[in-house]
């Protein structure tokens, strides 16, 4: 594959496998994410979805495999969790993303500060930059919420909003969101949702984990599904119901499908 090969996708993984001493946690994974698209990454608990979010990451390399994101060719020996974000790669996880006691606009900048030449942190640039995210690049307009608002005051889903605008600012090639509602509110749920439609307006790509199969139906364009492991089906959302998708997840997950190659 050549370095430019996958300039139409944010993301190809190939032919990745993770062991853990004699544990397979991955064999055989392939698959792709395009460069404005939403896959829905669906498996139960312990089929594989976290290893595939820690490698993305750089948190541990495959065992085997290859991985392309915009179609630059990762080489694992170097790939660290700071090389993910140069790479493009952002992740919003279900409540571990801001500074509980830090305002907003700080919260947008945590380690890529914008300085003066001396090294001073350009305050009123980071305050212009993070107000602009919050109105437009994410629609956030809370009552009596402002770039100098702690985090505290925020609902949950509107704290997902802040990361999520923080990824999408970062030139971000790839964002994760991992279980990004859960222990939400309905409505706070909406909200999130509402915000993921702004990733794929902004012509941003995403993959969407989540147990909640009604909202990774609404969300995604395409689902890609993990179990024990291996990657078991590949399909676009015009190509299935929400019913149909159930039923195809009730099957895996008691084990009628058991032996069929995905």
């Amino acid at each position: 594959m050549s370095e430019d090969s996958g300039h139409s996708y944010a993301l190809q993984m190939i032919n990745v496998d993770k062991y853990f001493g004699a544990v397979c946690a991955l064999r055989n994974v392939s698959f792709e994410v395009g460069s404005n698209e939403i896959i829905g990454l669906i498996g139960d608990n312990g089929a594989g979805k976290s290893t595939i979010v820690k490698i993305l990451t750089g948190v541990f390399p495959p065992t085997s495999g290859e991985l392309y994101i915009a179609g630059r060719k990762v080489d694992f020996r170097k790939y660290n969790v700071k090389k993910a974000h140069d790479y493009g790669i952002e992740t919003v996880y279900q409540d571990k993303s801001l500074g509980e006691k830090q305002v907003l606009w700080r919260n947008f900048f945590i380690g890529r500060n914008i300085t003066h030449p001396f090294g001073f942190i350009n305050v009123r640039k980071e305050k212009e930059i993070a107000n602009e995210i919050m109105l437009n690049t994410i629609g956030f307009r809370g009552k009596g919420i402002t770039v100098d608002s702690k985090v505290s005051k925020l609902s949950g889903g509107e704290r997902q909003g802040v990361a999520i605008g923080r990824a999408m600012h970062f030139q971000a090639e790839l964002i994760l969101l991992d279980e990004p509602t859960v222990a939400l509110s309905l409505k706070e749920v909406r909200k999130v949702l509402d915000f993921v439609h702004q990733i794929k307006d902004g012509g941003k790509a995403c993959i969407y984990i989540s147990h909640d199969i009604q909202d990774v139906y609404e969300i995604s364009d395409r689902f890609v599904i993990i179990d024990r492991g291996k990657i078991v089906a590949n399909i676009l959302k015009q190509d299935i119901g929400r019913r149909d998708l159930d039923s195809f997840l009730l099957e895996y997950a008691h084990g009628m499908k058991d032996g069929v190659e995905g």
